[in-house]
């Protein structure tokens, strides 16, 4: 079984034993001025377990970090909050471009375990300053600080976004509707306007003399012209009524 803490780390035993098969959650361990740091990659889409990353800090001011060839721990460790600041620019980005409600739920769901990430990181990075004085801790401590508050306001935004969006939309909908209906209202006027002529009409097989039993055909297709046009007249009437 694959060790957490690699063996050449000359950490405490007490410190070792801390520490299960698994590295756990994000947290500080310290014992005799040594100080272990155990975090969490940042988080990646569907990952149902989160890798761990760990720095030793020695009595002497040294870090390590796990890894080949990472013997430069606190360098490590910086690029390891540039990067997930860089996650949440990107994500912020999507923010200020999303508009569908979409956009702002595909946010949401890459920054809940990234602020839940960053929130980690900042009381790992506390308890590690409660525990060594180092200036590069405190240092540390308070990007992570910085990062837990901008994550909180990524997801502040993009839960506002999309509750604005959804909200828009209901409006829009309402709004067509009552256009719909207020459409729907005229046209039943004008049925009702009309009905009674033709129900009679075809009652009663009204054929009335209207002496254009004889017209030539061109007159047939005024008629059905002219009809058009009223059709197209009343139609623009009841959109301007939109």
């Amino acid at each position: 079984m694959a060790k957490v803490i690699p063996d050449l780390w000359a950490v405490p035993e007490r410190i070792r034993q801390r520490v299960g098969a698994q590295a756990g959650r994000q947290r500080a361990i310290a014992e005799a001025g040594h100080l272990l740091l155990i975090l969490h990659e940042p988080p990646q889409p569907d990952e149902e377990t989160r890798a761990a990353r760990l720095f030793w800090r020695t009595p002497e001011g040294q870090w390590r970090a796990t890894g080949a060839g990472q013997t430069d721990g606190l360098g490590v460790l910086k690029r390891h909050l540039d990067t997930l600041r860089q996650l949440l620019t990107q994500l912020d980005a999507q923010v200020d471009a999303g508009k569908t409600a979409q956009d702002f739920f595909a946010v949401l769901t890459a920054a809940t375990p990234l602020h839940r990430t960053t929130r980690n990181l900042h009381k790992a990075l506390q308890d590690a300053r409660d525990a060594v004085d180092d200036r590069e801790v405190i240092t540390l401590r308070d990007r992570a600080a910085e990062l837990e508050r901008t994550a909180e306001l990524l997801l502040s935004d993009a839960r506002n976004g999309m509750e604005f969006t959804i909200a828009r939309s209901a409006e829009e909908q309402a709004a067509h509707g009552r256009r719909a209906a207020e459409a729907q209202h005229k046209l039943n006027l004008l049925a009702a306007m009309f009905f009674p002529v033709t129900a009679i009409g075809s009652i009663l097989g009204i054929n009335l003399r209207t002496g254009l039993e004889q017209a030539p055909p061109a007159v047939f297709w005024a008629v059905l012209v002219l009809s058009f046009g009223v059709g197209f007249v009343i139609r623009g009437q009841i959109d301007r009524g939109k």
